[in-house]
């Protein structure tokens, strides 16, 4: 702080994080070193759960001290009854699921911190303690596959770009839907479904997306005709948020409860709608459509009790007071395994 005062930075407000309880002499004398307020210097102590932090941030007053920096009026007490009841229920779960997380980038987990956080959301949602297993989709081959997902409630595959882990994704996939266990593709996760259901249940064995197998006869995944003119990478991707119709009497439609839906976006790829026909008669099902472009946004089975897969990525939009539903219902499907 010393260094910085010298550049001229003044700090307003000092959040002070620590292993144990700041003392008031502690506090005091951050305050004079520091040229603070004493009531501007806040303990941040650790904490079991990052979902604590704004009932300790708040036993601090830290929101009045800044309204006070702000010339603002408190009008009124915070309401936090409803975090307050996600905190008791994420604490005493009254059931545990084991879900499978298949991704590439397990030895980096912060790539998959958004979907770990919506099934905390989630799990919360339905009273329940979401156990994530991660697994490496490239340690999952047709020989070890049993063993690798042995005992899991549900499998979720990951989203991620390039042909590295492909083949343990799909043979996870093609695990899931033989065994009758509750599945979620996200982007990725849902192309390689389609890829999986191409090559084992329609019969086109060398089945592929572009992206990774650009002269196969059968590209159920591909770029659409308006990207293939786009030589620069950065503009094929589709992001941002779509909106997508979902076909009544589906599972996806049951999920969301309405037939209008608007998710986020990150890919460069799409399904195929040349093979369409031969999906649905092989019993999958194009339970969401982006009425501008009628691209496939959401494909789910039609034999099989949960298996859904997702062009966009739900866990984008997940939140503590507003769980996704796709999450919720997954993790019920989950619960309902244990069971069975």
């Amino acid at each position: 702080m010393k260094a910085l005062l010298e550049l001229g930075v003044q700090p307003d407000v000092l959040v002070c994080r620590t292993e144990r309880p700041i003392s008031q002499d502690i506090r005091r004398k951050i305050a004079l070193f520091c040229n603070v307020n004493v009531n501007a210097v806040i303990e941040s102590i650790d904490a079991d759960s990052i979902y604590d932090v704004p009932l300790l941030m708040y036993k601090e007053q830290l929101d009045k001290v800044v309204l006070n920096k702000l010339k603002l009026a408190l009008q009124h007490e915070p309401e936090l009854a409803q975090w307050k009841d996600f905190l008791g229920k994420l604490k005493n779960p009254v059931n545990e699921v084991r879900i499978g997380l298949v991704g590439k980038y397990i030895e980096l987990k912060d790539a998959y911190k958004s979907i770990a956080e919506a099934f905390i959301h989630a799990g919360v949602a339905n009273e329940c303690k979401v156990k994530l297993d991660w697994i490496h989709s490239e340690k999952i081959d047709s020989e070890n596959v049993s063993h690798k997902l042995a005992g899991l409630n549900g499998i979720l595959v990951a989203p991620g770009f390039g042909d590295r882990g492909i083949e343990g994704k799909i043979t996870a996939i093609q695990y899931a839907r033989e065994n009758n266990i509750p599945f979620l593709g996200i982007c990725l996760g849902m192309q390689c479904a389609v890829i999986e259901f191409a090559r084992n249940v329609i019969g086109w064995k060398d089945a592929h997306s572009t992206e990774m197998s650009p002269n196969t006869k059968h590209p159920v995944i591909d770029f659409m005709e308006e990207q293939k003119k786009i030589t620069k990478k950065g503009g094929t991707m589709r992001l941002g948020e779509y909106q997508c119709m979902l076909q009544k009497g589906t599972k996806a439609y049951s999920v969301y409860g309405k037939a209008k839906i608007g998710e986020r976006h990150r890919h460069r790829y799409e399904f195929n709608n040349k093979f369409l026909k031969d999906f649905e008669e092989a019993g999958m099902t194009p339970s969401g459509i982006n009425p501008d472009n009628n691209l496939v946004e959401v494909i789910e089975l039609k034999n099989h009790p949960w298996f859904i897969g997702v062009q966009y990525h739900p866990e984008y939009k997940s939140t503590v007071e507003n769980p996704h539903p796709l999450f919720v219902r997954f993790v019920r499907a989950a619960m309902e395994q244990t069971r069975s």
